[in-house]
């Protein structure tokens, strides 16, 4: 099944009819702590709006990937559980990737599965997290290393929550939809206006239907492949690199936004693409330019190199300890189940460092 994704333009009566195609004896709404801060009141206040007259228990998590952790996922199923939640309630999950992958989790493992609505809070949630029905949480130190397939009875994603977001983690989202414009196989006009945006000064209302279609190249994908042997891989595009470099910096207590940790991972995969397939390096050195101007860097040296390595080799990507990669021949020309030597991996870190 995949879920209905819907671009809204009536929060509340698009909500309602979510929540009246689902069976539900009992609704509840999960939040962090500052999704429930900023976007609660919005939420809150589109469904008084609306024909909706039911009562939502709330369920509250502390904010940040660090609180993406089984204890999160166990307060969620005891919360559940003392509000009397049956097999048949419903979870509406409000807020970016960490509430929407944690909840989708919790939903479909309680009561060996309940209904769950995401309605995306962030940039990223809204054009990664949230669509394409992976859920999970982080254990042992490594990213969504416990998780399920399983996708919500829809996506609500409305932009009135953008206005909530600080700078940074509007540029996290946007690192997806860079990535989004590099895959997209129906040329390269996309990519042109991506890596052409202000997103330091963002236009709101242009983001708005620049996520519709971001949106739509992963859907498209998702559909073709809604569990990961083949070209879903392209979805992976910086995520090999950049999900040691997150691994990284959450041990070395300086913990980078996920969109930031794809964005360095582009970079470095980028130059393997270049080397090996054959991309093309005027748009390697674009979007490197505008990767290093919008996100920085990482601190990380050249001794970082073998812990960068072992991380890499957890990635659930591999296969019998091979690390693997998703890489561009250009703009739209995907080749899955790549892999590269020791030697090229320290290189491309390397021209992460310098170039």
């Amino acid at each position: 099944m995949n879920p209905r994704i819907i671009i809204s333009k009536d929060l509340g009566a698009e909500l309602t009819t979510a929540i009246n195609e689902c069976e539900h004896d009992k609704i509840f709404v999960l939040t962090d702590t500052n999704t429930e801060k900023y976007c609660l009141p919005i939420f809150q206040a589109a469904l008084a709006s609306s024909p909706f007259k039911g009562e939502i228990e709330r369920v509250c998590i502390p904010s940040s990937d660090l609180s993406k952790t089984l204890d999160s996922v166990s307060h969620v199923w005891q919360e559940l559980q003392k509000g009397g939640a049956t097999r048949h309630s419903l979870l509406i999950n409000l807020g970016g990737g960490m509430v929407t992958d944690l909840g989708g989790f919790a939903a479909s493992t309680f009561k060996r599965g309940i209904n769950f609505i995401n309605i995306p809070t962030t940039l990223l949630s809204m054009v990664d997290a949230s669509v394409g029905g992976k859920t999970g949480f982080n254990f042992g130190g490594l990213k969504n290393e416990i998780g399920v397939f399983n996708d919500p009875h829809c996506v609500i994603i409305s932009t009135k929550f953008l206005e909530t977001l600080d700078t940074e983690n509007i540029r996290s989202g946007y690192a997806e939809m860079l990535k989004h414009g590099l895959i997209n196989r129906e040329g390269r006009t996309m990519f042109d206006e991506l890596i052409s945006f202000d997103i330091a000064n963002p236009d709101l209302v242009q983001l708005a239907r620049m996520v519709g279609e971001s949106v739509a190249v992963k859907e498209k994908i998702v559909i073709e492949d809604p569990l990961e042997h083949g070209i879903r891989k392209a979805l992976n595009v910086g995520h090999t690199i950049g999900h040691a470099f997150e691994s990284w910096a959450m041990r070395h207590d300086c913990p980078i936004l996920h969109g930031y940790a794809v964005a360095f991972g582009m970079v470095a995969e980028l130059y393997l693409a270049c080397v090996k397939m054959g991309f093309p390096q005027d748009v390697m050195r674009q979007t490197v330019y505008y990767i290093k101007e919008v996100y920085g860097t990482l601190p990380i040296t050249c001794d970082d190199y073998p812990e960068l390595l072992e991380l890499m080799t957890h990635d659930k990507k591999n296969t019998a300890g091979i690390i693997n990669f998703t890489l561009l021949g250009g703009i739209g020309d995907i080749h899955i189940n790549q892999t590269a030597t020791k030697e090229e991996i320290m290189e491309a870190m390397d021209f992460f460092r310098e170039g």
